[in-house]
């Protein structure tokens, strides 16, 4: 069974179409997850929220799916992100609103453990190195643990260290030691990449995949200049930045 892995989509509904189509390119997909962060940000959230529930996705809460959900205050976030924020509340259904303030910080998934930001701090903290790694797996009896929040695409293999994928990805083997996954983000991957990221889990051949898809960039960011969403959000989307 193929499981595609989703990550900070952040209301960016071109890059996910493009993700869904990209991963069921040439295999199903049976089953969703999402590591957090479905809105904020882009222009689509009720668009971003319908999808996965179309997919029947499992998702856990992100700091920004807590924040709009009035879950968290804004006095963390950064001006650009609080005013997402607020738009973003605005848009919401009371239904969606509830859904996202009803999602959990953790949840067990087969081997893994899913969690926003690490099991230290499920909704702020950044897993980004090789001792964050080592620390989240002391703190879960799951052998690898699944991570959204810093935007940046990575795996991390006990023993080894931190890997980057190249160009045209990265395969993890399961089962052989621990690890950490970052599927990356859907909606505004900050690692210098602006394509979509995203990951594929594979239990019959037992090993994740990394991958990334070119989206219609230019018309999320028309999208969002037309809703009034900051130029500073809308620019760094070329960049990947």
């Amino acid at each position: 069974m193929r499981t595609l892995v989703v990550s900070d989509i952040h209301s960016n509904i071109e890059a996910l179409n493009a993700v869904f189509a990209d991963a069921e390119e040439h295999e199903p997909v049976e089953r969703v997850l999402c590591l957090g962060d479905i809105v904020g940000y882009g222009p689509a959230p009720m668009a971003c929220l319908e999808a996965l529930w179309e997919r029947h996705a499992v998702s856990i809460q992100g700091n920004h799916d807590a924040a709009v959900a009035g879950i968290i205050g804004l006095d963390d976030f950064n001006f650009y992100a609080a005013e997402a924020s607020r738009w973003t509340a605005q848009q919401l259904s009371s239904d969606a609103i509830q859904y996202l303030a009803d999602l959990p910080q953790e949840l067990v998934d087969d081997s893994f453990l899913l969690v926003h930001g690490s099991p230290k701090g499920p909704l702020w903290d950044y897993l980004i190195s090789y001792g964050q790694a080592v620390e989240a797996w002391e703190r879960t009896d799951s052998s690898d643990v699944l991570v959204g929040h810093t935007h940046f695409q990575f795996a991390v293999e006990a023993g080894r260290g931190v890997e980057h994928p190249g160009p045209n990805g990265l395969a993890m083997p399961l089962g052989h030691a621990r690890l950490v996954i970052n599927p990356g983000s859907v909606g505004q991957p900050r690692d210098s990449d602006p394509r979509a990221a995203y990951a594929i889990y594979d239990d019959d051949a037992r090993m994740v995949y990394l991958h990334r898809v070119w989206y219609d960039i230019s018309a999320t960011q028309r999208a969002m200049a037309d809703v009034g969403l900051p130029e500073a959000l809308i620019s760094r989307l070329s960049s990947g930045q």
